[in-house]
């Protein structure tokens, strides 16, 4: 994976620009020290580091303001932080580029319940947000694994979803509305506290721009009533391909449960040996839940039930507690972690039509022999968001080049069966090679253009979603302009 090389000129001019943000934000909140900012090199995708010229954590709106008002008169390249937690490189920083952290905004400024909104600062983190409304009978719906820790600016930054996204939606569909500070520190305000707001839908083309076009330091968020109840159900098969037509027969029958997830054997073997989950032995299994009073519980699980018994599933269980519930929910919540514990591993974030699960995974399982990696999969199967682990060694050379090859392959059938390269993760730099082969040049072209328009000086989050001859080009244009 290629990197730009780092500016030579904003290099020698380190003292002046730390100098200049010291100045507008005082010591507390600027890092420049080497062996400090080393611990902002890379995000959850640890396979590539470059420590930052600096790091920059603001606590308010006008403190991001200011510092990228002086970026922006220095030509300093920005990144955008939030929790760090990104799994594509979101806030993997360049050598001549300042890290603004949003770790410190995490105040609830508003909470209205008879509209049903929140309005908090972007460093808050995602569940937190459900625990401030809980005992108010509300939650907030998008739920990444991360969840505990991954914070709102990356959630919208990335789009992210989770397991319940498939009634609920993702952050878009939940995000009614953000402050935004634009590279030259103007202070934008985009939808608000109303279901649709009056123009274009510029909250919209916010979320998912992964840092690209401004800095997120507050959003307004949709919040939810709690439902009656909910329970899920484990079945398992003896191969991923029938568990795949198993879902899109749940999907088909226009059944909709709150959340389909998938695991595999590898997944599931780990899963169990670190959240005792209660997981049955097989090698494929489904988490289906659904949602509402318990006669529409019991309707809905009795529907699932008739459509995956013609799939002869070696187990099919339903909960019968609140607490069986959340131990079947910390096994997969825990899974990303769970094979941390025996594995490196490459999680890829690719999306197909839920059709297409059967064919995939088994072409997934080809490929796996043929490059000679296994391969978990662990995924929100409901809306074809596909999770594939590539596990390798880290420590052998060689092995991590093979697994980009490999991770290539994979999101490149995604794209090849109908889906896209990405569900929730974003582009980042692990896929930003890849964007070519989801979309023509002229397609690529049009979502320059609006970058363009916000970061004329293409200074926000560098060498991310576009290939880096284009970065370079429109870089070298807005400099002599």
């Amino acid at each position: 994976m290629r990197m730009p090389e780092p500016d030579s000129l904003v290099l020698s001019r380190k003292p002046r620009i730390v100098a200049l943000l010291l100045e507008a934000l005082g010591r507390d909140a600027v890092i420049d020290a080497p062996e400090e900012v080393r611990a902002y090199e890379c995000d959850a995708l640890t396979a590539y580091k470059c420590p930052p010229l600096a790091v920059v954590l603001p606590s308010s709106t006008e403190e991001v303001s200011a510092a990228l008002k002086i970026c922006h008169r220095e030509g300093v390249p920005v990144v955008p932080r939030g929790a760090g937690t990104s799994l594509a490189g979101g806030s993997l920083p360049t050598a001549d580029s300042v890290i603004l952290g949003v770790s410190r905004l995490t105040d609830i400024l508003e909470t209205d319940l008879g509209d049903r909104v929140i309005r908090v600062q972007a460093g808050r983190t995602n569940l937190s947000i459900t625990e401030a409304v809980d005992d108010s009978g509300f939650f907030y719906a998008p739920d990444p694994s991360s969840q505990l820790a991954c914070a709102v600016a990356g959630n919208i930054a990335m789009n992210s979803g989770g397991a319940h996204c498939l009634k609920y939606g993702v952050t878009t569909n939940n995000l009614l509305g953000v402050t935004m500070v634009l590279m030259d520190g103007a202070v934008v305000e985009l939808g608000g506290a109303h279901m649709d707001a009056a123009g274009y839908d510029l909250t919209g083309l916010v979320c998912g721009s992964e840092g690209q076009l401004g800095v997120v330091t507050e959003a307004t968020l949709r919040i939810l009533p709690k439902p009656e109840g909910a329970r899920p159900i484990l079945i398992g098969f003896d191969s991923n391909e029938v568990a795949g037509s198993c879902v899109s027969d749940i999907i088909r029958a226009g059944v909709l449960p709150v959340a389909i997830e998938f695991m595999d054997r590898p997944c599931i073997r780990a899963t169990e040996a670190f959240a005792k989950a209660g997981y049955p032995d097989c090698e494929a299994l489904l988490i289906v839940e659904v949602e509402g009073a318990d006669e529409e519980i019991d309707h809905q699980l009795g529907l699932i039930s008739q459509i995956a018994k013609p799939h002869d599933p070696v187990e099919l269980r339903e909960s019968k507690s609140s607490e069986e519930s959340a131990r079947i929910w910390l096994g997969r919540k825990s899974a990303f972690g769970a094979m941390g514990r025996i594995n490196d591993y490459m999680c890829l974030d690719g999306t197909i039509p839920v059709s297409e699960l059967p064919r995939v995974l088994r072409r997934i399982g080809e490929m796996s022999r043929e490059f000679g990696l296994d391969v978990a999969n662990v995924f929100h199967a409901g809306d074809g968001n596909m999770h594939p682990l590539i596990l390798f060694d880290a420590n052998k050379p060689g092995d991590l080049e093979l697994c980009e090859r490999f991770g290539a392959e994979i999101l490149k059938l995604c794209v090849d069966a109908g889906g896209c390269l990405t569900g929730e993760h974003g582009v980042g730099v692990e896929k930003r090679d890849l964007m070519g082969h989801q979309f023509a040049p002229v397609d690529l072209e049009a979502q320059m253009a609006v970058k363009d328009v916000f970061d004329p000086h293409w200074l926000l989050n560098p060498a991310k979603v576009f290939p880096l001859e284009a970065t370079a080009s429109r870089r070298g244009r807005a400099r002599a302009a």
